[in-house]
């Protein structure tokens, strides 16, 4: 792998490999210790330990983990020795002869070559720099904040920067319970504030070893000395005063007798030459001895906060102090020019990774680590050059002023997108530019032989309003001459007639990815008139390069377009503006969208089979060998469908179907047809269906999106364009449950703004000077968070700001053009784009106090969405938005203007499967075999990225509730820490899976009794809510009701009825979550004497169960337990009130009103959406028992030769038997936690949030449903589609409403936990493991 890989996953392999030390990986898995073997390692100057390392591991790997140690560090060119024989490096451990467990491995110095010994001058460099919190937020990505919370006193009062607090920080107490601020009380008037996002870290930066470390005046060696073995000449000056001059040597470093006047390059009498340099600098200087050691011994940050994530992740705000004070030695080294003289070929990185085996798990984890690497590599490579290429440090290849090309660092970057005449101007070279990364993505995703189909590795970058493509550099066409091979272009739409064995190996790839792309063979009319078969659109090309391997390139219409937009000449949109003309012709479907759409047209195949074979004589009959009539059928089906296929059901779709200048032979008309009918279908669908769902969806709970990226993914999961926005502002207004939606309103018309102004700064920013881009960037801001800005104060301010820069004012008029924008002026351009993107005639108002006063939208939201689109940091401080008379963000502000790079995601197959499979494994109560399979999967993750992925966030966050259900807080909390800090730095601070993910780990640090660190979770969780989104959403519900479990006293009941007044807002008064509310909000009233208001509220509890669930169901009955008590109570207290009060002041709260801690701790798992899967486990074993009495009644009917009407009687009698033995089962729970099976599907769903905060489909369904489709008989007619269970993945937990244990309602102590473990281990005795 080249250098510059290296340098990006060196640090992940010595991290990947140094977590295998002591046997254990993340999640606490065991599964590691398979093969691990411990041996010793000594020699070269460092004291002997212990290593455990892996008999599969390369000798270099246990280098790597070797030189990763503490008590190693900063020593490089180290081998390894056994019995006095030096290893190879690429030798396996377990196939060296006399390698065993508990043998000695010695360190052996090797002697440096040049480029090492500038390596090891870089490992010096890094070492003495040591990485600290701040240095992510000075760099522009997100810090993790939480080990500064766990570490820092309570958080001040609001209006109070924490600055000058941190100074006597210390470890709270866990007794020590911090009151909540002021800023996140319910129904607080003033937002938090900035500071409070980004407190200062109590982290201690490291100490400063030396005055100067550089490369010394006499560089570089004579000829003489460098035939003497002198690479290069280092001077040092310490910290008591001293100048050094060293000698870099093969042999290692030494004292010269050189001086800044003469020089003398003989060694210094009586100084010894050191293999490690820092071992020479602690005899030369005890200062430096006594820091470096207090530097070495400093507390480590953890794991995953000091590696480095695999992508930029952005932080929207910057720390006050604008540069570090520590000195970057490698500057002055020259190490930065001589380590990196070559440029890596990406191209032949990725498809070198691409192409390592994968026959064993062990290669197919190598593989996807590799792939990872070079791809995280590649795209931090990206980031550095769009801004050289941009800021003007890179010379363009070619003269065409237009679309310049630039070359750097391996890279080939481009502004015009693949094929961009005819597409829309700019709009269409950028929307071609992201179709065709997609479209990579999709190309790259395809396994098995289809691995052999080549893309360039690619990715986007945003710059100072300017996106540039970037790719590997392609393989040359040309190449030595091979018998029947020919190099070069051999598939597309302008070759002509060509016949060799490379072609057909192409066309062969080509077809075979059309099939899994669910693209169609179809023909087009040529350039000379000829039928031209394709398996792509026309623009695609596929070439051989010189490398042997075959490539695909210009796939940006590979997905089929989406006829709402694509309206023909002539034609009119209809009026209800679904289908209209769009600003560009590249509007196509999303591979999600294609996906359901092929799903809904396969449930009608297997509708209209069956229908067909019931008219002509039954299923039974039709299915029979040799009868026609079921072929006939499923013609007919085909037919009905639009399928492709008269034989099977088989969906395709042709990607040239509405594109301009492509002429179709009449040959093809029919076909053409029937595809313009599909997608106008598949058009509709969307409209029809998908966005319906997705409203319902929100009004379930089962989406509930919390900023513009989690409405944006929850919109892509189900096929949905942003370009439907305002179709989607439609459907909730005219909802009759729009108040319901509100918050979904809210943040549709904050991405339309968002995403409306970005493109208005993409052309703003282009034409500002460099001089100026701070001061332009800040007034953009003003003029769209202030209301009627006044551009002239702030041009004032930048005129006088760039005459102090050294501008005289001889500049031209253009140069400060940008300040003559207005806030009207933006919000006019504002408002027309939202109508040619997004239909939007109205609702925008004439300025942002439109927006914030008819739909609750908060400016510092909007803010925090256009820095983090366009790449603006701003300094952290708190800012008046709605101050009109004086510009609230100044050029000062802004602190950084940051490439925003959009990339291709590496798949993670292995580990992901066993993550699917502890999913299913969960949806069937296996709670034990779950979690093996989530350690499994996170062993695996972490074997790969080092978990530093979303989804091995996801992993890890199931792993802990996993843990959490089976009575293990501990390890729940174990795990929890490093979700957090995990989501903080790949997804953000401030993303909304960290807001969730803080909200669970504060629950399990309860469960832990440390309440004091719970509650700082909970207040930061709320912060960051405030901040992001606002108080007005159901989330904050969860929060507030967790707070007011933890909480006593007033504060309790304050969080409490804030919980139910949100509950009651977005799920309605009859709502089953309202009525936990309820019950929650009752049960502290009696805590605090209120028994009155306490009995109010849970009557409105218990009438909602009675008519919900009804009079018997056993969540009424306990509700109505539970009245009585507290009626009673408040019977006793008013007695004793009309007697004079003597019993009134030694009465106490009765046990039975009380909540116990084990209620509490249960309630607040509820309410987290932790506590899921009991109803999941009942089910199954209720399956298991209903599948044997199926299997009876079948053979019964096979003895009986019943009709078709004796079957359906049959089936109706299992119906109710089943229903017979829920009753009796539920009768015989002493529990009674199987009430739930009568809810209803259309109930809402409480705490879930987790859908659109993972990577993945979230859809949730009722187990029932899923049991019915199951049992369905399937009809083997098709082989295009799979028969499995046509929903994604379904979410691991089901809803709570599904759980709303009666232990929990009537406040008495309950074993939920134990029954859970109980009866699941039952469903795994009783019933085989299914994945």
């Amino acid at each position: 792998m080249k250098d510059a890989a290296k340098r990006r996953s060196g640090e992940q392999k010595q991290t990947d490999t140094s977590q295998q030390i002591n046997g254990k990986r993340p999640g606490g898995g065991i599964k590691e210790d398979d093969g691990m073997l411990s041996v010793k390692v000594q020699g070269a100057g460092v004291d002997a330990f212990e290593l455990q390392v892996n008999g599969f591991w390369l000798v270099q790997d246990a280098i790597l983990t070797i030189l990763g140690r503490e008590e190693v560090a900063p020593r490089t060119s180290l081998a390894l020795a056994l019995s006095g024989v030096t290893l190879d490096p690429f030798t396996e451990l377990q196939s060296i002869k006399g390698f065993k467990a508990g043998v000695t491995l010695r360190l052996i110095e090797e002697p440096y070559s040049p480029r090492s010994a500038r390596a090891h001058l870089a490992r010096v460099d890094e070492l003495l720099r040591a990485a600290s919190p701040q240095d992510a937020l000075r760099e522009g990505r997100s810090p993790s904040i939480l080990n500064t919370l766990t570490h820092t006193p309570e958080l001040p009062p609001a209006g109070h920067s924490a600055k000058g607090k941190r100074a006597n920080s210390r470890p709270e107490q866990p007794n020590e319970a911090p009151p909540p601020p002021d800023y996140i009380l319910p129904g607080a008037t003033e937002l938090p504030p900035l500071a409070t996002l980004l407190p200062s870290s109590t982290y201690t930066e490291a100490p400063r070893c030396l005055v100067d470390l550089s490369l010394s005046c006499w560089n570089p060696p004579p000829g003489s000395r460098k035939l003497q073995g002198d690479f290069l000449y280092i001077s040092v000056q310490t910290l008591e005063g001293k100048h050094c001059d060293l000698t870099s040597s093969p042999r290692g470093f030494y004292l010269n007798r050189s001086t800044l006047d003469a020089f003398d390059p003989r060694p210094a009498p009586s100084t010894p030459v050191c293999h490690c340099l820092t071992d020479l600098l602690s005899q030369l200087s005890p200062q430096f001895k006594h820091n470096f050691s207090a530097l070495r011994h400093r507390p480590t940050l953890p794991t995953e906060e000091s590696m480095s994530t695999p992508y930029p992740t952005l932080s929207w705000l910057g720390g006050t102090v604008l540069h570090s004070h520590k000195i970057n030695y490698s500057c002055r080294l020259g190490l930065e020019q001589g380590l990196n003289t070559q440029a890596p070929d990406w191209n032949e990185e990725i498809q070198a990774a691409r192409d390592l085996p994968q026959t064993t798990l062990e290669e197919r984890l190598q593989r996807d680590k590799a792939l990872l690497q070079v791809n995280s590599a590649f795209v931090w490579a990206v980031a550095q050059g769009a801004e050289k290429v941009i800021d003007g440090f890179v010379d363009p290849i070619n003269s065409c002023n237009d679309n310049p090309a630039f070359l750097w660092g391996g890279l080939f970057l481009s502004m015009g997108g693949p094929g961009q005449e005819g597409l829309g101007g700019e709009r269409g070279r950028r929307a071609a530019q992201r179709l065709e990364l997609r479209s990579i993505q999709a190309y790259s995703d395809l396994e098995g032989d289809l691995q052999a189909l080549h893309t360039l590795p690619t990715a986007l970058a945003e710059y100072r309003g300017l996106r540039l493509s970037a790719q590997g550099l392609a393989p040359g066409l040309q190449g030595p001459d091979q018998p029947g091979v020919s190099r070069g272009l051999l598939y597309g739409f302008n070759i002509g007639p060509l016949e060799n064995p490379a072609r057909r190996k192409l066309l062969e790839l080509l077809a075979q990815a059309a099939k899994a792309l669910s693209l169609q063979r179809h023909s087009v009319q040529g350039p000379s008139g000829y039928q031209l078969p394709l398996f792509t659109s026309t623009d695609a090309q596929g070439l051989l390069g010189a490398d042997g391997r075959y490539y695909i390139l210009d796939v940006f219409r590979t997905m089929p377009a989406d006829a709402n937009f694509n309206i023909v000449e002539g034609e009119e949109g209809e009026e209800d503006g679904v289908s209209r003309r769009f600003p560009h012709g590249l509007c196509r479907l999303r591979p999600e969208l294609v996906k359901a759409f092929i799903q809904l047209k396969h449930s009608q195949f297997t509708k209209r089979v069956r229908e067909r074979m019931e008219e002509n004589g039954g299923v039974e009959e039709c299915v029979k060998a040799g009868d026609s009539r079921g072929t006939e059928a499923v013609r007919g089906a085909c037919k009905d469908v639009g399928s492709v296929s008269d034989l099977i059901f088989e969906m395709r779709f042709n990607p040239n179907i509405f594109s301009p200048d492509v002429q179709f032979p009449s040959s093809e008309s029919s076909a053409v047809s029937l595809q313009e009918t599909l997608l106008k279908e598949a058009a509709a669908f969307i409209v029809n269906d998908q966005i319906p769902a997705f409203v319902n969806d929100c009004l379930q709970g089962t989406e509930i999106p919390i900023d513009g990226a989690t409405l944006r993914h929850a919109l892509h999961q189900k096929g949905i364009n942003l370009r439907y926005l305002g179709h989607l502002i439609s459907s909730t207004s005219q909802s009759e449950h729009k108040d319901r939606l509100r918050h979904i309103t809210r943040l549709a018309y904050g991405e339309i703004v968002v995403r409306c102004a970005r493109r208005i700064f993409s052309g703003y920013i282009q034409g500002v000077e460099l001089a100026s881009l701070s001061a332009a960037a800040s007034h953009f801001l003003c003029c769209l968070v202030v209301p009627h800005f006044n551009p002239a104060s702030n041009g004032e301010e930048s005129k006088k700001r760039s005459r102090r820069r050294g501008h005289k004012g001889g500049g031209t008029a253009d140069s400060i053009a940008w300040s003559s924008l207005s806030g009207n002026e933006l919000w006019s351009l504002i408002c027309q784009d939202a109508l040619e993107t997004y239909g939007l005639k109205q609702g925008l108002g004439s300025n942002v106090d439109y927006l914030v006063e008819q739909y609750g939208i908060q400016r510092l939201s909007l803010l925090r969405e256009i820095c983090l689109k366009t790449g603006i940091q701003l300094r952290l401080r708190d800012y008046v938005l709605d101050n009109r008379n004086k510009a609230p963000i100044t050029a000062d502000d802004v602190l950084n203007l940051l490439p925003v790079v959009k990339h291709l995601t590496m798949t993670t197959t292995d580990a992901s499967q066993a993550f699917q499979a502890a999913q299913n494994s969960l949806q069937k109560g296996l709670l034990e075999q779950a979690y093996d399979q989530l350690k499994e999967a996170a062993y695996l993750f972490g074997r790969v990225c080092d978990d530093l992925h979303p989804e091995a966030c996801h992993c890890l966050s199931t792993l802990a509730r996993v843990a959490y259900l089976q009575g293990h807080p501990a390890e729940a909390r174990s795990v929890q820490l490093r979700v957090v800090v995990i989501s903080e730095r790949v997804l953000g601070f401030d993303h909304p899976n960290t807001i969730q993910q803080y909200a669970l780990l504060a629950v399990y640090m309860f469960a832990g009794g440390e309440t004091a660190l719970a509650l700082r979770c909970l207040y930061r969780a709320k912060l960051l809510m405030l901040t992001v989104h606002g108080e007005d959403h159901p989330y904050t519900a969860v929060l507030d009701s967790s707070l007011g479990l933890m909480l006593q006293g007033e504060q309790s009941l304050q969080y409490l009825q804030n919980a139910l007044k949100l509950s009651t807002s977005f799920r309605g008064a009859m709502d089953l979550t309202t009525a936990l509310n309820h019950h929650l909000l009752a049960q502290r009233m009696c805590v605090a004497g209120d028994y009155r208001g306490g009995m109010t509220q849970e009557k409105e509890a218990h009438n909602i169960f009675q008519s919900q669930c009804g009079e018997n169901h056993p969540q009424t009955k306990c509700s109505s337990d539970f009245l009585k008590a507290v009626t009673q109570q408040a019977v006793r207290v008013e007695r004793s009130i009309r007697q004079g009060g003597a019993e009134l002041t030694a009465s106490s709260t009765p046990e039975s009103l009380a909540p116990t801690a084990e209620t509490t701790l249960e309630q607040l798992a509820l309410v987290n959406g932790i506590l899921k899967t009991s109803y999941s486990m009942r089910i199954m074993e209720f399956k298991e028992k209903l599948k044997e009495r199926r299997a009876a009644e079948e053979a019964e009917k096979a003895k009986a030769e019943s009709s078709n009407e004796v079957e359906v009687d049959k089936e109706a009698t299992v119906s109710v038997k089943q229903t017979e033995e829920v009753n009796e089962m539920r009768e015989e729970s002493q529990q009674e936690d199987s009430g739930v099976l009568e809810e209803k599907p259309e109930h809402s769903k409480t705490g879930e949030v987790e859908s659109h905060l993972k990577n993945g489909d979230a859809s949730t369904e009722n187990e029932q449903d899923a049991e019915s489709s199951t049992d369905q008989s399937e009809i083997p007619l098709t082989n295009a589609v799979s028969a499995k269970n046509q929903s994604e993945s379904k979410e691991v937990i089901m809803t709570a409403n599904d759980t709303l244990e009666p232990a929990l309602v009537n406040g008495e102590e309950s074993k939920v936990t134990e029954e859970i473990m109980t009866v699941e281990k039952q469903a795994v005795t009783e019933t085989p493991a299914q994945n």
